[in-house]
């Protein structure tokens, strides 16, 4: 595998985060986070040995092969299975703003050890096709999406992180191949109600939209009309932490993001994010990465 390239605008100093973690020979999960205005490429070889899953969880974003001559666009809520074992296939990605992807790749010697007692039910790796390229769309589903939530926002200790991305990986896939007629919505008793989804979605939205002055758990719960019990058991089960614990981790993100740029001083960095006071900013920054800003700032010059 050849490392990731990243090519970004040079308009646009904000990093957004593009993550790529090995769980084991022939077994990667990418994570995409364009979180800036801008659209944003992405190039990372891919030899004809790997299958590809493609998840967008928001956004939009479009796959460029033959230096552009034919391409693939993949919407929110929307998958993109490829695999060509007759050549290399590698990613040139254009990803929107906005745009959250995750990125299974696994080498197809790997996917048959997972998959070799249920090898018949995965049609294109079957006799007659098992040398032929491979193209699948698709829809995500509820519990997909709350596994593909928890793979961008989770709160662990990073010596446990590769153990649970592995596990959610497997879920992923798992939940991908699971043939319609052995659903069990009773796995997750809250997606019997889908629309409870969508509204801890839209509570997510709200707190992002609203980090500098947002409202409190009981109003975010009237506002989506969903019970507070319900709000904060969905929000943990979905996105992996509480409302505000997600929120803190969110906001300090944005901060870091936003002293990199080095258009705002350390008091206005800390009112964008909504701290009234560059003590308590400071305090809150420290705490989630172990260094003041001003330290931090001068660590990157």
């Amino acid at each position: 595998m050849i490392q990731l390239k990243i090519e970004m605008s040079k308009e646009n100093n904000a990093q957004s985060l593009i993550q790529e973690t090995r769980i084991e020979e022939g077994f990667y999960v990418l994570r995409f986070d364009n979180n800036t205005i801008e659209t944003q490429q992405v190039v990372r070889e891919v030899n004809s040995s790997f299958i590809q899953f493609h998840f967008c969880i928001k956004g939009s974003a479009v796959f460029n092969f033959n230096n552009g001559a034919y391409q693939l666009s993949i919407k929110d809520e929307n998958s993109l299975l490829l695999y060509n074992p007759q050549r290399d296939l590698p990613m040139n990605l254009e990803l929107a703003a906005e745009t959250w992807l995750v990125t299974v790749l696994t080498s197809i010697k790997k996917f048959h050890n997972l998959f070799s007692s249920e090898a018949n039910f995965i049609h294109f790796l079957s006799g007659e096709n098992k040398n032929r390229k491979y193209y699948k769309d698709g829809s995500i589903s509820p519990s997909m999406a709350i596994a593909l939530n928890q793979l961008m926002n989770f709160n662990l200790h990073p010596s446990i992180q590769e153990l649970y991305f592995k596990g959610k990986s497997y879920e992923l896939l798992s939940l991908y191949f699971n043939r319609p007629a052995d659903t069990d919505i009773e796995q997750c008793p809250f997606l019997v109600d889908e629309e409870n989804v969508q509204k801890i979605k839209r509570a997510k939205q709200i707190m992002i939209a609203r980090m500098d002055n947002p409202p409190t758990l009981t109003e975010l719960s009237d506002e989506i009309n969903l019970s507070l019990n319900k709000l904060k058991e969905g929000f943990k089960q979905i996105y992996g932490d509480s409302v505000f614990s997600f929120l803190f981790d969110y906001k300090m993100e944005v901060a870091r993001q936003l002293l990199e740029t080095g258009s705002h001083n350390v008091n206005e960095v800390g009112l964008k994010v909504g701290y009234s006071t560059a003590s308590h900013f400071i305090a809150a920054f420290k705490k989630k990465f172990g260094t003041t800003p001003k330290k931090y700032l001068m660590s990157l010059r």
